[in-house]
């Protein structure tokens, strides 16, 4: 039998116990009697992180569900699988129920034409849809579902005593999930999801990716500060909500003004 490399009580992070990367973050909850696995990763990760489990001598047959923390690829092209081999049920956000029962690529980001990049999107269905303020008992265990837009629509996090499995909202470099108006991307929902983690009694975040970390305001507050600031930068397009300058500009333009370039400006 394995030794289980518990990070914190009732909960095994899979990369840590694997010894090496396996892609997102996967984290098995051990209520006792059942336990789940918060995300899955690419469908070639299965495999191996079953058999971890297996041989850390769970019952397979004990698995109470398999939960998407959202819809992105590397997060839940395994689902499927893990759900035909398991037996379990899927729970996702109903935001996320479309993309992935029909294994839409684009919003899933399985596809990205302009980088040539393409992988398998197999469909997969959502047997249980997750709200916000909804409990999930994992035998002894109960995660507390967070509804957290802003990276997705259906972006969820997960409250587990002073843990918070915090998806794709926020990571220890304070960088957070990819912003991306094709993909469902909200600037201010992301915003007011930053400042729900921050103003939270969890002492830990645990991410979908890198390392799990005690949960630091000045981290949290550094993504607010700079998505605000991304609210009114035409680097993010239609995820944007205004753009001074274009504003400024147009002003000028109706009030006929003119630039003068002849002090070198």
């Amino acid at each position: 039998m394995l030794a289980r490399k518990y990070l914190f009580p009732h909960v095994i992070e899979m990369n840590y116990q694997a010894r090496r990367r396996l892609g997102v973050n996967v984290y098995l909850i051990d209520g006792g009697s059942e336990w789940a696995l918060v995300d899955i990763g690419y469908l070639d990760s299965v495999d191996e992180i079953i058999e971890l489990i297996r041989t850390m001598d769970f019952n397979l047959s004990a698995c109470k569900m398999l939960i998407a923390t959202h819809a992105d690829a590397d997060h839940i092209q395994g689902m499927a699988k893990a759900r035909e081999v398991l037996k379990a049920k899927v729970g996702a956000h109903p935001s996320s129920v479309e993309a992935m029962e029909t294994a839409d690529e684009i919003m899933t980001y399985a596809t990205i034409r302009a980088q040539n990049f393409h992988i398998p999107m197999p469909k997969c269905k959502v047997d249980v849809k997750l709200n916000e303020g909804d409990e999930i008992k994992i035998g002894d265990v109960k995660l507390q579902v967070w509804h957290t837009p802003g990276h997705t629509a259906g972006q969820l996090a997960f409250k587990l005593n002073n843990l918070l499995i915090s998806g794709d909202n926020i990571y220890k470099d304070s960088c957070v999930g990819v912003i991306d108006a094709h993909h469902g991307s909200d600037l201010p929902d992301f915003i007011d999801s930053l400042k729900r983690i921050l103003k939270d009694d969890s002492e830990y975040l645990l991410p979908s990716h890198g390392p799990v970390f005690r949960k630091d305001p000045k981290i949290v507050q550094k993504a607010i500060d700079r998505l605000t600031q991304y609210q009114h930068m035409a680097d993010f397009g239609t995820c944007a909500v205004d753009w001074p300058l274009l504003e400024e500009w147009e002003a000028e333009v109706v009030s006929g003004k003119m630039p003068d370039f002849s002090k070198g400006k």
